[in-house]
C-alpha cells in the first residue's frame, strides 16, 4: 500500500513515564538507560486509561530500545490489548554524553544554540537517525494505526519532520498526534518500496 496515495492516519505519540532523573529535573539522554520509577508506572497506566477513554485505535506500538520506553509501551499494550509491539533503536533519545545527570537549566542555552554535548550526539546526527527510523519503521506501517512511545527529543524531531510549529517539550506520559503526510510526500514511491 502506498502512503502517498492513501490518506494516512495521524501518528499517536506518547512520551515515556518518569525516571529518577526526569523527576529530579536532570538530563537523561539515550546513553543512560534507566527504568521507570513508581511515578512513571502510574503515569503509564494513566495514559493507557486515557487512550482507552479516547477509543484510540492502535494496531501496532513502536518503541525505542530504552527501558523507560519499553516499560511504558508494555503497560499501554496490556491496557489496549495490542499484541503487535516493535522495538526500534533508531527512536532512542539523543545521546547527551557529559550533559547527562546535569540540571536541565545548566545546558538549555547551549542545547538551544545547537551545541553538541561533549561525547554526545549532534542534533544533525540525531535528526538523521530519527528520520531514517521513521522512514523504515513508521511510514510503511502508517496505513495501520501506529502508537510510538519515545522521548521528548524524538517528539521534537518528529514535529520538525511533520512541519509542525515548535511547541513546549512533551511531558512525561503526554499524548501528541503528528501528521506525517509531509514526510511521506517528501519520499519518492520508489524509496518507500525499498524500505517497506
Amino acid at each position: 500500500m502506498n502512503p502517498q496515495l492513501t490518506p494516512l492516519p495521524p501518528l499517536l505519540f506518547v512520551r515515556h513515564g518518569a525516571t529518577a532523573l526526569n523527576a529530579a529535573g536532570l538530563r537523561c539522554g539515550g546513553d543512560v538507560d534507566l527504568p521507570l520509577i513508581d511515578l512513571g508506572h502510574r503515569q503509564a497506566a494513566a495514559v493507557s486509561r486515557e487512550l482507552v477513554q479516547r477509543r484510540a485505535r492502535v494496531d501496532v506500538i513502536v518503541t525505542s530500545s530504552l527501558q523507560r520506553t519499553r516499560q511504558t509501551a508494555e503497560i499501554i499494550a496490556r491496557h489496549l490489548r495490542c499484541l503487535d509491539l516493535v522495538i526500534e533503536p533508531g527512536f532512542d533519545e539523543r545521546r547527551l554524553g557529559d550533559w547527562n545527570r546535569r540540571p536541565i537549566a545548566e545546558t538549555q542555552a547551549e542545547l538551544a544554540a545547537g551545541v553538541t554535548p561533549p561525547d554526545g550526539e549532534s542534533n544533525a546526527e540525531f535528526t538523521r537517525r530519527v528520520r531514517e527510523a521513521a522512514l523504515v519503521t513508521l511510514l510503511p506501517r502508517l496505513p495501520r494505526h501506529v502508537l510510538l512511545v519515545g522521548s521528548k527529543g524524538v517528539a521534537r524531531i518528529l514535529g520538525e519532520l511533520a512541519g509542525a510549529a515548535p511547541r513546549c517539550p512533551v511531558g512525561n506520559a503526554e499524548i501528541v498526534e503528528f501528521d506525517l503526510a509531509a514526510l511521506a510526500s517528501s519520499v519518492s514511491r520508489r524509496a518507500l518500496e525499498c524500505v517497506a
